[in-house]
């Protein structure tokens, strides 16, 4: 009896036992082996196990849900209208197989034999302010408050509240409002046709701006795209906007896709793109001062469209913003202020009338100050002028574009007019080399290279050269076709067409040709000096170094005279190769011994020759053909120390 009486003890909880005593809130199932229906017993009880029924659970606890907790039953048992568990013919309790329920909070109850805790006893969601959950049907199904719900469809649970499962409902995510401050917007998009907060329709991938301040909770198709700032307009400060597509805007004006516009502070103080919008560019203010000007292409007519192809001058004091498409042709300029030795060459982009004067494209003409000058859109500068004060020795080359002659001014205050420009005068390169190392052709007459840095020379200055006393250049027209010779200390200016006639003398010891080259003849009383190889009768070589005095016999008021100045390109070459020619003459009828005794008294008689008193004449003359004197009168023949070879 012992041995039944512990076997039977509450709680035991052995399959085997005969008594079960079975505590408040336990129960136990009890499989009946005849009819194999499992039955549930519920507690307080003491309960006696017949020989043919078995304990298959227990003694269980009973499900307890306190406040605020739900659990979900998974497989439960089938009730009445009057909430009874409804039985089978067999006494067996009819289950919801593959269903659920949701149980809050109740009573202490049992699990039916079949029914089991899908989800343990847990705590209900509390949902707070500016929060919702997203609910999503897993099933069709109709709500308590008898809204009929489609499998997929989604709705929000917004805070604050406690939100209370449901079988045919699961929890998406954890929504949380998007608080916009002021002079913000939130941009929000459409996940599939809806109606916003405010009743409006939505299609697919609409977006749209919710502006109102304050914290806003987005539907269950609304997706939060990100927020947008105000730009703040100032009166220096403007948007430059795009229209995305047609539509009306904020302020209903019908905008066309791709139409361009302007928003000033006048407009709004704080302005938010509307999603059909495009923020190009922000546009700062232009300001002109009385002391500017502006050219504005493609200006914005009153229309609101553009003039392709036109212009628009805007004259200071003045602030204005450029349109969309306007843009500044060369920024802003100061007003051009000429002084009384200034002008500007204007031209003529269209036919207008100038102050009476009609004025075709193409048009030139010089504006000349004292002035202020502000160009019209139908001209354009092409050159800004200044006078050029010239002194009676200075000149510069000025070329008439239109005849293209070509004329030098020389001694005056000049600008160039309309139809004038600078003429930069080519010269040889030779000529140029001589004329930029300034070599002084008296005193540097025995150098053969100078180390004097050239300057470059202003092509469009007249080309002056100073001809030094007791020297003569000549200038070649080659337009007129003549020559004319300048008679030193004098100042040469070149007119368009004239050039400096080179010269290029023997030099050196003995004479080689062109070693010594200018631009202006040396007109003596000089010495040159040049040795020479002489051979007596007795076959005897010598080396025989020769100085001769010399200088022009002419008249400065004789053009013949100076023309054969320049008759012989070289006159110092063919000078010494003739008085060479007429020593070694008269040395080779020598002997050695004879022209070592006599050396001196047989070059002079070669040189000069004898008179009729038959005495040695004091000077030899070289002529030109037809020309009288020609360049040379030798007056002095000194023979230096021979040497013998």
């Amino acid at each position: 009896m012992s041995g039944r009486g512990n076997r039977g003890s509450a709680g035991a909880g052995a399959s085997d036992d005969t008594v079960i005593r079975i505590p408040p809130h336990f129960y136990i199932h009890v499989l009946d082996l005849k009819t194999n229906v499992t039955k549930p017993i519920i507690g307080p009880e003491t309960f006696v196990r017949q020989d043919n029924e078995k304990v298959v659970e227990g003694p269980t606890k009973m499900v307890i849900i306190p406040p605020n907790h739900y659990c979900v039953v998974a497989n439960p048992v089938m009730r009445d209208e009057e909430g009874e568990v409804q039985f089978d013919q067999y006494g067996q309790a009819k289950l919801l197989h593959a269903d659920q329920e949701v149980r809050l909070t109740q009573e202490p109850f049992p699990l039916y034999p079949g029914e089991s805790l899908d989800v343990k006893v847990t705590k209900l969601r509390a949902v707070p302010t500016n929060t919702a959950l997203r609910l999503r049907a897993i099933a069709d199904f109709t709500a308590g408050d008898g809204t009929k719900r489609w499998a997929h469809d989604e709705w929000l649970f917004t805070g604050p509240g406690t939100y209370l499962p449901h079988k045919n409902v699961e929890v998406v995510e954890t929504i949380r409002a998007s608080i916009i401050s002021p002079n913000q917007a939130l941009r929000l998009r459409a996940l599939k046709a809806c109606k916003d907060q405010g009743g409006k329709d939505r299609v697919c991938g609409e977006e749209w701006l919710i502006n109102k301040t304050g914290a806003y909770l987005p539907g269950a198709y609304e997706q939060v795209v990100g927020f947008i700032s105000a730009y703040v307009l100032t009166e220096n400060i403007a948007l430059h906007l795009e229209a995305l597509q047609s539509y009306k805007d904020r302020f209903g004006v019908d905008r066309k896709s791709g139409e361009q516009w302007l928003i000033t502070i006048k407009d709004s103080e704080a302005f938010i793109p509307d999603v059909h919008e495009n923020v190009i560019q922000v546009v700062n203010i232009s300001t002109l001062t009385n002391r500017q000007y502006c050219v504005i292409l493609d200006p914005m007519g009153d229309d609101g469209k553009n003039k392709l192809g036109q212009r628009k001058l805007i004259k200071g004091e003045k602030s204005f913003f450029l349109q969309p498409g306007e843009r500044l042709e060369a920024g802003i300029q100061d007003v051009h202020i000429l002084g009384e030795d200034e002008a500007i060459i204007v031209k003529a982009v269209l036919a207008f009338k100038d102050n009476g004067v009609d004025r075709q494209p193409g048009n030139l003409w010089m504006i000349r100050g004292a002035c202020e000058f502000i160009p019209t859109v139908e001209m354009e500068i092409i050159d800004r002028r200044k006078a050029m004060p010239l002194d009676e020795n200075e000149g510069i080359y000025v070329r008439d574009i239109k005849t293209g002659k070509v004329r030098a001014v020389v001694g005056q205050t000049y600008v160039l007019n309309q139809d004038e420009e600078l003429w930069d005068k080519p010269l040889p390169e030779q000529i140029e080399k001589l004329l930029s190392a300034e070599v002084d052709p008296l005193a540097d007459r025995t150098a053969r290279a100078h180390n004097k840095e050239a300057k470059a020379r202003l092509k469009h200055k007249v080309v002056s050269y100073r001809v030094p006393h007791n020297a003569a250049a000549q200038i070649y027209d080659y337009k007129a076709k003549r020559a004319r010779v300048v008679f030193g200390p004098d100042l040469v200016m070149l007119a368009p067409d004239e050039h400096f006639t080179q010269l290029s003398l023997s030099g050196g010891k003995p004479k080689r040709p062109n070693c010594i080259r200018s631009l202006c003849l040396l007109l003596g009383p000089d010495f040159m000096t040049d040795i020479i190889t002489v051979e007596t009768s007795d076959h005897a070589r010598l080396a025989l170094q020769l100085s001769y005095n010399w200088h022009f016999e002419y008249s400065s008021d004789s053009a013949e005279h100076a023309s054969a100045l320049f008759a012989v390109p070289d006159f110092v070459g063919d000078a010494c190769k003739a008085l060479a020619s007429r020593i070694r003459g008269a040395v080779a009828a020598v002997p050695f011994d004879d022209f070592h005794r006599n050396s001196a008294r047989i070059i002079r008689t070669s040189v000069f020759g004898l008179d009729e008193n038959m005495k040695v004449k004091d000077c030899f003359k070289f002529t030109a053909k037809q020309t009288g004197y020609h360049k040379c009168g030798y007056t002095e023949c000194r023979a230096g120390r021979s040497a013998y070879t």
